[in-house]
């Protein structure tokens, strides 16, 4: 299969067409991971978190922090709720360069997530801090979490007993009775030799650097530069 209307090499064409098969392959794997994740077993009922909520797009001292527990981030009880645990807060002073990244590209496309599934970022940071950093990076879409007060960052594995943060996708359901159960967790870990590739799916930088010739190579995401 022509992938361009040029006049390729005859040894260009067949090796591209040997890597087409080879992401014919990894589509269907892709597809047998996500079939395998939805298969999961009902998961542990958790408790109701409460946490403190302010809106990225105002100033300060605009609307007051309020409070919301986890049974009402769920716009109807048959949606998921997929929660962006954000390294920033307790032991992590400054806001987390990668997970500020996977946010930046997900802000936007949030109005689109939306139309299936809940979505928001929870952090230990202070409503003030993690708002002001919203309003930083231009955050306009996403509903912004400070669950420092509470265990909700521990329990699933965010934070340690030192108050390490660590970046973490998970997802929930709500029962009938309004329940909140996990439904399944993610972390940049996914082996003792794999350390930072377990959640890159969710940003496309990787993947654009991955069609170059260079490839990734060493580049790390940065808040400024």
């Amino acid at each position: 299969m022509k992938q361009t209307r040029l006049d390729e090499p005859a040894e260009y064409a067949k090796r591209r067409e040997e890597l087409r098969q080879a992401e014919v392959d990894l589509m269907h794997l892709r597809e047998k991971v996500a079939s395998l994740r939805r298969q999961l077993p009902e998961g542990t009922a958790v408790a109701d978190y409460e946490f403190f909520e302010g809106p990225p797009r105002l100033a300060d001292g605009d609307e007051p922090v309020t409070t919301v527990r986890l049974s009402e981030l769920f716009r109807a009880p048959d949606r998921a709720l997929v929660v962006q645990h954000v390294m920033y807060g307790k032991a992590q002073t400054t806001p987390c360069p990668m997970c500020t990244m996977w946010v930046d590209g997900l802000d936007a496309v949030v109005p689109h997530i939306e139309q299936n599934a809940d979505y928001v970022v929870a952090a230990a940071a202070d409503p003030k801090a993690l708002r002001a950093h919203a309003r930083a990076r231009g955050w306009t879409n996403v509903r912004l979490l400070s669950c420092g007060d509470n265990t909700f960052q521990y329990d699933f594995a965010a934070e340690d007993e030192e108050g390490i943060q660590d970046s973490t996708v998970s997802v929930f359901t709500l029962d009938p009775d309004g329940t909140p159960r996990h439904f399944y967790s993610c972390h940049p870990r996914m082996a003792d030799d794999i350390a930072e590739r377990g959640i890159d799916l969710l940003s496309p930088a990787w993947h654009l650097l991955d069609l170059t010739p260079h490839g990734r190579g060493d580049w790390y995401a940065e808040l400024e530069y």
